[in-house]
Order: structure tokens, then sequence, then C-alpha cells
């Protein structure tokens, strides 16, 4: 008998809330504040905080703290704005830092 198993998920380290799909990663090749971490099409469950502009690797951007909604652990940053040509591909995505997320259903 086949056994039926759902979507491989990326939960919240601290609460295990489901914060993004396993579908939705654009890239592992980013770096956050203290980990590696990915860069996601969609996030959900999560609160978005106030924006501002920081300065990343990548040069200047418009970024926005997100939260787990449960939580309330920084997970990464959703980018609003960037500010070179060649980084607009990231605006409206989000990055999660390796260290926050846990792998479910895998």
């Amino acid at each position: 008998m086949a056994e039926l198993v759902g979507p491989r998920l990326y939960s919240c380290y601290n609460c295990r809330n489901h914060v993004a799909l396993h579908d939705d990663v654009i890239s592992k090749a980013f770096q956050g504040k203290s980990s590696r971490a990915f860069l996601f099409a969609h996030a959900m469950n999560i609160v978005i905080g106030p924006k501002e502009d920081r300065q990343l690797v990548t040069g200047l951007h418009t970024v926005a703290d997100i939260y787990c909604c449960d939580c309330r652990e920084v997970l990464g940053w959703k980018y609003e704005r960037a500010f070179e040509v060649s980084q607009k591909y990231k605006e409206g995505k989000y990055i999660l830092e390796k260290s926050k997320i846990v792998k479910e259903n895998w």
C-alpha cells in the first residue's frame, strides 16, 4: 500500500510553525545575518516588519525583517526593493536563514 506524504516544508526552528514550501526555493546560495540562507519565492505564516534600507553584500536594498507569526522569532527578511538593476530579481522574494528553519516531511 502506498504511503501518502505531504509536501516538503520548512518550519520555524523554535516552534515548528510551517513557514515555506521546498518547491518555492529559488536558491540555496545566499548569506543571512548569521548563517547561510535560502531565497524563497513565497513564505507563509510570517509577520513582515517595517521597511528599512540595508547595505548587503550585493548592494543597497530596501528590506523588511520577517518573523514567525506564532513565536515572533526573526527568520530572515523580505526584499522590497533592489537599487541595482542586476539585483531586481530579488524584489518580493524572501530570505530564510538556514539556522532558523528545519525540514519537515523529508
